[in-house]
């Protein structure tokens, strides 16, 4: 598999990459459906997330194919991470991530970015709630940007001095059942893509925790295919992770 890990390669992808933990400047009046969406998730289940792991892997047709394994302590903050360098070498690396000035720079500039970016694909309802410095509006029903149907639309933007990207702009289609069906992304600074549509499917549950495996779309009109595997989650006090199902 070729992989283009550059720091300018993962920033393309680096959506709306904020800090893990929730933002408590700047915070904004939020609409029922935010929380709405994020209990749906498994929110209220969070606390007892021990560990999360998971592969990311990702595809824009003439751009890039890559996959990136990681395994995260929430409570800790701890990553590791397995992947492969830009010659095809085999990469690996465990880091805190509240200790990033003690890290290589790698792992500052390479792996942490990524990490960042993975992250929301596989977590943004819940980051939708816990950034609270980003606005959300409820602009009720409208079409789906592809293919028949209509859902509840929420644009979450981004400040625009925050982030490896700010003012970025995520709008979500958001079904009667308050589960993501689609997306599209639009990114406040310049550099491509500017525009992302993906769809949000392939549902699985992994313990109290649920996941979108499926994303297929366009990235500045280029086909994408991001997709999760080996998804599965630790609680607290076992030593078992629950694969998603």
């Amino acid at each position: 598999m070729k992989n283009l890990g550059r720091l300018e390669i993962t920033r393309r992808l680096a959506f709306s990459m904020l800090l893990i933990l929730p933002a408590t400047l700047g915070a904004q009046t939020r609409p029922p459906i935010v929380e709405k969406i994020a209990k749906t998730y498994g929110i209220d289940s969070w606390d007892k997330i021990e560990a999360i792991r998971y592969t990311w892997n990702g595809e824009i047709t003439g751009l890039f194919k890559i996959s990136h394994k990681w395994e995260w302590e929430p409570k800790t903050n701890k990553v590791s991470y397995e992947g492969v360098d830009k010659d095809g070498k085999p990469v690996t690396a465990t880091y805190v991530r509240t200790d990033l000035g003690s890290q290589s720079d790698a792992v500052k500039n390479q792996i942490d970015p990524s990490f960042m970016n993975d992250n929301y694909w596989v977590l943004f309802p819940f980051h939708a709630y816990w950034d609270k410095s980003a606005s959300a509006i409820d602009q009720g029903k409208f079409n789906l940007p592809v293919g028949p149907g209509m859902a509840e639309l929420l644009p979450i933007k981004y400040p625009a001095d925050g982030g490896y990207t700010p003012g970025d702009t995520w709008d979500l289609y958001v079904g009667n059942d308050n589960r993501v069906v689609y997306f599209v992304y639009h990114r406040g600074g310049a550099r491509p893509p500017s525009r992302v549509l993906a769809t949000w499917a392939g549902y699985k549950k992994a313990g109290p925790i649920l996941f979108s495996t499926e994303h297929r779309g366009f990235a500045d009109g280029k086909p994408l295919h991001i997709f999760i595997s080996d998804v599965a989650v630790k609680l607290t006090g076992s030593d078992t992770w629950m694969k998603a199902e």
